[in-house]
């Protein structure tokens, strides 16, 4: 199929100063992100940027790069405007990639971008969570399925809640127990990706402070690729720059 990939990146980070231009190997870490985008079998990669030094970082290693408004509230906001701009037509697939995301699977991003269709406007990915420490950590999102593999539900809190099994303890999963983590990779119907910015905010949106939320909400679907394997990190703070500039 043929997809578009889309890599918002803001140069401000609170825990990671001008972390889109840090050194992987000699190249900026954004255009890191977007060579393994390039990977995936994408008709067309962008990024999306909100400052000129990230812009010519691109262009001066061949990757394609516009300017965006800084004003964004999310990068859902952000690639929206990049899409119009593209004139993508309204049934193209376009894929969110973060840009601090070099080691990203470019067979992921290409199962995810697959479960978009004309019915399902949206996709994301998911994989089991083995680890204790991992189910009761807040900062770890969680969601849970229905028979058709989309999204009931996404929530920082231990979903699905084992009644049984923890009323007996919370010092060990109970087996065959294994709640599927959120990888925040996002696919859109073009259609849907330009009408989200009108979508009203949900409640749950603002409790949980996760944007998917909304779209649930609102009545969509989100399809969910569901993959074995647990991704490589994104890079949030200077001990995951280290671990990536080890692999590079």
């Amino acid at each position: 199929m043929s997809f578009t990939v889309i890599i918002p990146a803001r140069l401000a980070s609170s825990r990671l100063p001008n972390k889109p231009l840090a050194d992987l190997g000699g190249k900026p870490m954004v255009v890191r992100t977007a060579e393994r985008a390039l990977l995936s079998g994408a008709s067309q990669i962008m990024v999306a940027t909100d400052h000129a030094d990230i812009l010519a970082a691109c262009r001066e290693h061949g990757i394609p790069a516009c300017m965006t408004r800084a004003d964004h509230p999310s990068g859902t906001d952000r690639i929206a405007e990049v899409s119009a701009l593209m004139a993508l037509p309204a049934d193209a697939v376009v894929v969110n990639v973060q840009g601090d995301e070099p080691l990203i699977d470019p067979v992921l991003i290409a199962a995810t971008a697959g479960l978009v269709s004309a019915t399902v406007p949206m996709a994301t990915a998911a994989h089991p969570l083995h680890d204790l420490q991992d189910v009761f950590n807040p900062n770890v999102v969680k969601v849970v399925l229905d028979k058709f593999g989309r999204a009931l539900t996404f929530s920082r809190a231990t979903i699905p809640w084992h009644r049984d099994g923890f009323a007996v303890t919370r010092d060990t999963l109970p087996a065959g127990y294994a709640p599927l983590r959120h990888i925040g990779l996002y696919a859109y119907r073009n259609d849907f990706l330009l009408s989200y910015p009108t979508l009203d905010l949900s409640p749950l949106e603002q409790i949980e402070a996760l944007e998917q939320l909304r779209v649930l909400w609102n009545g969509h679907a989100i399809a969910v690729h569901v993959t074995h394997a647990s991704p490589a990190p994104g890079v949030d703070t200077p001990e995951d720059l280290e671990r990536v500039r080890t692999f590079y």
